[in-house]
Protein backbone atom coordinates (compact mmCIF):
# COMPACT_ATOMS: atom_id res chain seq x y z
CA UNK A 1 0.00 0.00 0.00
CA UNK A 2 1.52 3.34 -1.19
CA UNK A 3 1.41 6.26 1.80
CA UNK A 4 -0.66 8.81 1.20
CA UNK A 5 1.31 12.36 0.34
CA UNK A 6 -1.24 14.74 1.67
CA UNK A 7 -4.51 14.80 3.87
CA UNK A 8 -7.32 16.90 3.59
CA UNK A 9 -8.15 18.71 7.47
CA UNK A 10 -9.80 21.92 8.82
CA UNK A 11 -8.37 24.23 10.38
CA UNK A 12 -9.52 27.09 12.07
CA UNK A 13 -6.95 30.40 11.97
CA UNK A 14 -9.01 32.48 14.13
CA UNK A 15 -11.84 32.04 16.38
CA UNK A 16 -15.73 31.81 14.78
CA UNK A 17 -17.17 28.91 13.63
CA UNK A 18 -17.22 30.62 10.05
CA UNK A 19 -13.47 30.37 9.91
CA UNK A 20 -13.85 26.63 9.92
CA UNK A 21 -12.34 25.84 6.44
CA UNK A 22 -10.45 22.89 4.52
CA UNK A 23 -7.22 22.66 3.66
CA UNK A 24 -4.70 20.49 1.86
CA UNK A 25 -1.49 19.66 3.89
CA UNK A 26 1.30 17.43 3.41
CA UNK A 27 1.77 13.95 4.72
CA UNK A 28 5.03 12.71 6.18
CA UNK A 29 6.41 8.86 6.74
CA UNK A 30 6.32 7.93 10.49
CA UNK A 31 9.42 8.33 12.49
CA UNK A 32 11.05 7.22 14.86
CA UNK A 33 8.57 5.63 17.80
CA UNK A 34 5.76 7.52 15.62
CA UNK A 35 2.73 5.72 13.83
CA UNK A 36 0.50 7.37 10.67
CA UNK A 37 -2.87 6.39 11.32
CA UNK A 38 -6.04 6.45 8.50
CA UNK A 39 -8.60 8.44 10.55
CA UNK A 40 -12.29 7.07 9.95
CA UNK A 41 -14.33 8.92 12.33
CA UNK A 42 -13.73 11.98 15.02
CA UNK A 43 -16.16 13.20 17.86
CA UNK A 44 -17.19 16.42 18.47
CA UNK A 45 -16.64 17.52 22.44
CA UNK A 46 -18.35 20.53 24.15
CA UNK A 47 -14.48 22.12 24.67
CA UNK A 48 -14.37 21.88 20.60
CA UNK A 49 -17.19 24.01 20.57
CA UNK A 50 -16.20 26.71 23.32
CA UNK A 51 -12.56 27.13 21.68
CA UNK A 52 -14.48 28.29 18.30
CA UNK A 53 -16.40 30.26 20.16
CA UNK A 54 -13.96 31.50 22.44
CA UNK A 55 -15.28 30.46 25.68
CA UNK A 56 -12.43 27.99 26.41
CA UNK A 57 -9.26 29.30 27.94
CA UNK A 58 -6.02 29.23 26.48
CA UNK A 59 -4.26 30.74 23.43
CA UNK A 60 -4.97 29.47 20.24
CA UNK A 61 -2.93 29.09 16.32
CA UNK A 62 -4.17 28.56 13.42
CA UNK A 63 -5.26 24.91 14.04
CA UNK A 64 -6.46 21.61 13.12
CA UNK A 65 -9.39 21.50 15.83
CA UNK A 66 -11.22 18.34 17.60
CA UNK A 67 -9.00 16.16 20.44
CA UNK A 68 -10.81 12.49 19.80
CA UNK A 69 -10.23 9.73 16.28
CA UNK A 70 -10.54 6.20 15.73
CA UNK A 71 -8.68 5.06 12.93
CA UNK A 72 -6.39 2.38 11.31
CA UNK A 73 -2.43 2.24 11.90
CA UNK A 74 -1.66 2.60 7.97
CA UNK A 75 2.38 3.17 8.58
CA UNK A 76 4.97 2.31 11.87
CA UNK A 77 8.17 4.32 12.16
CA UNK A 78 11.26 2.91 13.62
CA UNK A 79 10.92 0.89 16.40
CA UNK A 80 7.48 0.70 16.94
CA UNK A 81 6.65 -2.80 18.17
CA UNK A 82 3.80 -2.11 20.00
CA UNK A 83 1.81 -1.47 16.40
CA UNK A 84 1.60 -3.21 13.11
CA UNK A 85 -0.80 -2.15 10.15
CA UNK A 86 -4.15 -2.82 10.54
CA UNK A 87 -4.32 -2.17 14.08
CA UNK A 88 -7.73 -0.29 15.43
CA UNK A 89 -6.59 2.61 17.46
CA UNK A 90 -7.71 5.69 19.13
CA UNK A 91 -5.43 8.14 20.47
CA UNK A 92 -5.48 9.45 24.44
CA UNK A 93 -6.87 13.07 24.71
CA UNK A 94 -3.38 14.37 25.65
CA UNK A 95 -1.00 12.20 23.72
CA UNK A 96 1.74 12.37 26.72
CA UNK A 97 -0.25 11.93 29.52
CA UNK A 98 0.81 8.20 29.80
CA UNK A 99 -0.11 7.47 33.35
CA UNK A 100 -0.58 9.06 36.97
CA UNK A 101 -1.73 12.79 37.45
CA UNK A 102 -1.40 15.32 34.56
CA UNK A 103 1.27 17.64 34.52
CA UNK A 104 1.97 20.99 33.55
CA UNK A 105 3.94 19.11 30.37
CA UNK A 106 1.00 16.46 29.84
CA UNK A 107 -1.68 19.05 29.77
CA UNK A 108 0.47 20.92 26.88
CA UNK A 109 0.14 17.75 24.72
CA UNK A 110 -3.71 18.05 24.27
CA UNK A 111 -4.79 17.65 21.11
CA UNK A 112 -6.82 20.68 18.93
CA UNK A 113 -5.92 23.54 20.63
CA UNK A 114 -7.68 25.35 24.09
CA UNK A 115 -4.22 24.86 26.07
CA UNK A 116 -2.65 22.31 24.40
CA UNK A 117 -0.10 23.03 21.12
CA UNK A 118 -1.07 20.23 19.45
CA UNK A 119 -3.06 19.84 16.16
CA UNK A 120 -6.06 18.46 16.70
CA UNK A 121 -7.94 15.31 14.92
CA UNK A 122 -10.21 16.21 12.03
CA UNK A 123 -7.55 15.54 9.23
CA UNK A 124 -7.72 12.14 7.06
CA UNK A 125 -4.22 11.45 7.76
CA UNK A 126 -2.66 11.56 11.29
CA UNK A 127 1.06 10.96 13.17
CA UNK A 128 0.52 10.26 16.51
CA UNK A 129 3.41 8.84 18.76
CA UNK A 130 3.08 5.33 19.42
CA UNK A 131 2.85 5.52 23.57
CA UNK A 132 -0.60 7.60 22.88
CA UNK A 133 -2.66 4.56 21.31
CA UNK A 134 -4.80 2.55 22.75
CA UNK A 135 -6.64 -0.25 20.79
CA UNK A 136 -10.36 -0.34 20.17
CA UNK A 137 -12.83 -2.84 22.25
CA UNK A 138 -13.64 -5.25 19.51
CA UNK A 139 -17.18 -4.38 19.29
CA UNK A 140 -16.84 -0.62 18.33
CA UNK A 141 -17.33 0.69 14.79
CA UNK A 142 -15.07 3.61 13.99
CA UNK A 143 -17.91 6.06 15.15
CA UNK A 144 -18.45 4.53 18.36
CA UNK A 145 -14.87 4.20 19.13
CA UNK A 146 -13.89 7.81 18.38
CA UNK A 147 -16.50 8.96 20.90
CA UNK A 148 -14.03 7.65 23.65
CA UNK A 149 -10.92 9.32 24.34
CA UNK A 150 -12.90 12.59 25.86
CA UNK A 151 -16.36 11.91 27.28
CA UNK A 152 -15.63 8.27 28.09
CA UNK A 153 -12.17 8.74 29.79
CA UNK A 154 -13.33 11.82 31.62
CA UNK A 155 -16.32 10.04 32.98
CA UNK A 156 -14.23 6.67 34.33
CA UNK A 157 -11.39 9.42 35.92
CA UNK A 158 -14.80 11.04 37.49
CA UNK A 159 -15.54 7.81 38.78
CA UNK A 160 -12.82 5.60 39.33
CA UNK A 161 -10.39 8.19 41.18
CA UNK A 162 -9.17 8.85 44.73
CA UNK A 163 -12.54 7.64 45.93
CA UNK A 164 -13.66 5.00 43.34
CA UNK A 165 -16.97 4.18 42.82
CA UNK A 166 -18.45 1.24 44.47
CA UNK A 167 -21.05 -1.27 43.91
CA UNK A 168 -24.58 0.23 45.68
CA UNK A 169 -23.37 3.86 45.73
CA UNK A 170 -25.72 6.72 44.17
CA UNK A 171 -24.27 8.42 41.13
CA UNK A 172 -26.32 11.98 40.51
CA UNK A 173 -25.32 13.13 36.77
CA UNK A 174 -26.85 16.07 35.02
CA UNK A 175 -27.68 16.35 31.81
CA UNK A 176 -27.60 13.82 28.67
CA UNK A 177 -24.22 15.43 27.01
CA UNK A 178 -21.30 12.63 26.64
CA UNK A 179 -19.61 12.95 29.57
CA UNK A 180 -23.02 12.43 31.62
CA UNK A 181 -24.35 9.67 29.95
CA UNK A 182 -20.92 7.44 29.64
CA UNK A 183 -20.85 8.04 33.59
CA UNK A 184 -24.48 6.63 33.49
CA UNK A 185 -23.21 3.60 31.75
CA UNK A 186 -20.28 2.84 33.60
CA UNK A 187 -21.98 3.32 37.12
CA UNK A 188 -25.24 0.89 36.27
CA UNK A 189 -22.28 -1.63 34.62
CA UNK A 190 -20.80 -1.08 38.02
CA UNK A 191 -23.71 -1.53 40.68
CA UNK A 192 -24.66 1.70 41.81
CA UNK A 193 -27.71 3.59 41.78
CA UNK A 194 -28.06 6.06 39.29
CA UNK A 195 -30.38 9.61 39.17
CA UNK A 196 -30.29 11.69 35.85
CA UNK A 197 -31.67 14.92 35.21
CA UNK A 198 -32.41 16.29 32.17
CA UNK A 199 -35.05 19.44 30.95
CA UNK A 200 -36.58 17.25 28.26
CA UNK A 201 -38.60 14.20 29.34
CA UNK A 202 -38.09 12.79 26.07
CA UNK A 203 -34.16 11.83 26.60
CA UNK A 204 -35.33 10.78 30.40
CA UNK A 205 -37.23 8.27 28.79
CA UNK A 206 -34.00 7.39 26.98
CA UNK A 207 -31.82 7.60 29.85
CA UNK A 208 -34.26 5.24 31.76
CA UNK A 209 -33.70 2.49 28.87
CA UNK A 210 -29.83 2.88 29.49
CA UNK A 211 -30.52 2.04 33.00
CA UNK A 212 -30.72 5.29 35.03
CA UNK A 213 -33.11 4.00 38.07
CA UNK A 214 -34.73 7.87 38.91
CA UNK A 215 -35.04 10.43 36.45
CA UNK A 216 -36.26 14.02 37.58
CA UNK A 217 -36.87 17.00 35.11
CA UNK A 218 -35.30 20.35 36.27
CA UNK A 219 -37.76 22.52 34.64
CA UNK A 220 -40.88 20.76 36.45
CA UNK A 221 -38.68 20.23 39.29
CA UNK A 222 -36.79 23.48 40.06
CA UNK A 223 -35.65 22.24 43.17
CA UNK A 224 -33.90 19.15 41.90
CA UNK A 225 -31.50 18.67 44.71
CA UNK A 226 -34.69 17.96 47.30
CA UNK A 227 -35.87 15.65 45.31
CA UNK A 228 -32.56 13.95 44.95
CA UNK A 229 -32.48 14.01 48.70
CA UNK A 230 -35.91 12.62 48.69
CA UNK A 231 -35.05 9.60 46.14
CA UNK A 232 -31.82 8.61 48.65
CA UNK A 233 -33.72 9.00 51.97
CA UNK A 234 -32.02 12.17 52.89
CA UNK A 235 -28.59 10.56 52.74
CA UNK A 236 -27.94 12.68 49.30
CA UNK A 237 -25.68 10.99 46.57
CA UNK A 238 -22.08 9.55 46.67
CA UNK A 239 -21.01 11.11 43.10
CA UNK A 240 -22.07 13.81 41.47
CA UNK A 241 -20.87 14.58 37.73
CA UNK A 242 -21.15 17.98 37.71
CA UNK A 243 -21.23 19.43 34.07
CA UNK A 244 -23.27 22.73 34.79
CA UNK A 245 -20.77 24.86 37.01
CA UNK A 246 -21.69 27.95 39.07
CA UNK A 247 -25.21 27.35 38.15
CA UNK A 248 -25.63 24.41 38.98
CA UNK A 249 -23.08 23.88 41.57
CA UNK A 250 -24.91 25.04 45.24
CA UNK A 251 -27.71 22.23 44.26
CA UNK A 252 -25.16 19.84 43.61
CA UNK A 253 -23.57 20.60 46.86
CA UNK A 254 -26.92 20.13 48.66
CA UNK A 255 -27.68 16.84 46.92
CA UNK A 256 -24.59 15.21 47.65
CA UNK A 257 -23.73 13.47 51.28
CA UNK A 258 -21.72 14.15 53.74
CA UNK A 259 -17.88 13.21 52.21
CA UNK A 260 -19.22 12.73 48.89
CA UNK A 261 -17.35 13.86 46.08
CA UNK A 262 -18.32 15.99 43.21
CA UNK A 263 -16.59 16.09 40.25
CA UNK A 264 -15.85 19.16 38.24
CA UNK A 265 -16.28 17.95 34.29
CA UNK A 266 -17.70 21.55 32.67
CA UNK A 267 -19.72 24.53 32.41
CA UNK A 268 -22.77 24.51 30.42
CA UNK A 269 -24.74 26.38 33.01
CA UNK A 270 -25.74 29.94 32.19
CA UNK A 271 -27.73 30.37 35.30
CA UNK A 272 -25.77 33.07 37.17
CA UNK A 273 -24.94 31.66 40.67
CA UNK A 274 -24.56 33.32 44.52
CA UNK A 275 -21.15 31.50 45.01
CA UNK A 276 -19.92 33.33 48.02
CA UNK A 277 -21.01 30.57 50.73
CA UNK A 278 -19.98 27.77 48.58
CA UNK A 279 -16.43 27.41 50.88
CA UNK A 280 -18.61 27.04 53.66
CA UNK A 281 -21.17 24.28 51.75
CA UNK A 282 -18.02 22.61 51.15
CA UNK A 283 -16.36 23.06 54.91
CA UNK A 284 -19.15 21.65 56.75
CA UNK A 285 -20.49 19.08 54.39
CA UNK A 286 -17.12 17.27 53.97
CA UNK A 287 -17.39 17.49 50.27
CA UNK A 288 -14.45 16.25 48.31
CA UNK A 289 -14.30 18.69 45.05
CA UNK A 290 -12.18 17.89 42.33
CA UNK A 291 -11.69 18.80 38.80
CA UNK A 292 -11.07 16.00 36.06
CA UNK A 293 -8.34 16.89 33.17
CA UNK A 294 -9.85 14.06 31.18
CA UNK A 295 -7.70 11.49 32.51
CA UNK A 296 -4.16 9.13 31.20
CA UNK A 297 -3.57 6.42 28.43
CA UNK A 298 -3.75 4.02 31.42
CA UNK A 299 -7.32 4.92 32.51
CA UNK A 300 -8.36 4.72 28.89
CA UNK A 301 -7.19 1.38 28.65
CA UNK A 302 -9.09 0.06 31.62
CA UNK A 303 -11.69 1.60 30.90
CA UNK A 304 -12.06 0.10 27.45
CA UNK A 305 -11.57 -3.12 29.09
CA UNK A 306 -14.97 -2.76 30.77
CA UNK A 307 -16.46 -1.31 27.44
CA UNK A 308 -15.49 -4.51 26.21
CA UNK A 309 -16.26 -6.93 28.95
CA UNK A 310 -19.77 -5.48 29.40
CA UNK A 311 -20.17 -5.35 25.83
CA UNK A 312 -20.85 -1.20 26.41
CA UNK A 313 -21.83 0.58 23.32
CA UNK A 314 -21.54 4.18 23.25
CA UNK A 315 -24.43 6.34 22.40
CA UNK A 316 -24.43 8.31 18.54
CA UNK A 317 -26.94 11.23 18.58
CA UNK A 318 -25.64 11.60 14.72
CA UNK A 319 -23.13 11.28 12.19
CA UNK A 320 -22.08 13.74 9.94
CA UNK A 321 -20.24 14.00 6.98
CA UNK A 322 -16.58 15.10 6.53
CA UNK A 323 -17.82 18.63 4.20
CA UNK A 324 -20.74 18.85 7.25
CA UNK A 325 -18.13 19.33 9.77
CA UNK A 326 -19.90 22.96 10.28
CA UNK A 327 -23.55 21.67 10.55
CA UNK A 328 -21.92 18.78 13.56
CA UNK A 329 -20.78 21.77 15.42
CA UNK A 330 -24.00 23.67 15.51
CA UNK A 331 -25.87 20.54 15.68
CA UNK A 332 -23.83 20.33 19.09
CA UNK A 333 -24.37 23.96 19.88
CA UNK A 334 -28.57 23.43 19.80
CA UNK A 335 -27.86 20.93 22.32
CA UNK A 336 -30.83 18.67 20.97
CA UNK A 337 -28.35 15.19 21.01
CA UNK A 338 -27.92 12.81 23.50
CA UNK A 339 -24.50 11.24 23.71
CA UNK A 340 -22.21 12.17 21.33
CA UNK A 341 -21.85 13.71 17.71
CA UNK A 342 -19.42 11.90 15.02
CA UNK A 343 -17.97 13.33 12.03
CA UNK A 344 -17.07 10.31 9.42
CA UNK A 345 -13.55 11.11 7.65
CA UNK A 346 -14.69 9.32 4.41
CA UNK A 347 -17.49 8.17 2.41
Amino acid sequence: MSLPKTTQEYHLPQRGLENLSVRESLVHSPKFQEVLVKVHAVSLNYRDLAIVTGEYPGQMGDIVPCSDLAGEVIAVGEDVTTWKIGDRVSANFSVNHVYGDPTNESVTSALGGGGGTMDGTLTQFKILPAHSLVHIPSHLSYEEAATLPCAGVTAWNALLGPVPLKGGDYVLVLGTGGVSVFALQFAVAMGATVIATSSSNAKLEFVKKLGAHHTINYKDTPDWDKEVLRITGGRGVDHVIEVGGTGTLPKSIRSTRKAGCIHNIGFLSKEPSDTSRLLASFLFGAIIYRSVLVGSRQQFEEMSRLIEARQIKPVVSQVFGFKQAREAYEYLQSQKHIGKIVITLFD
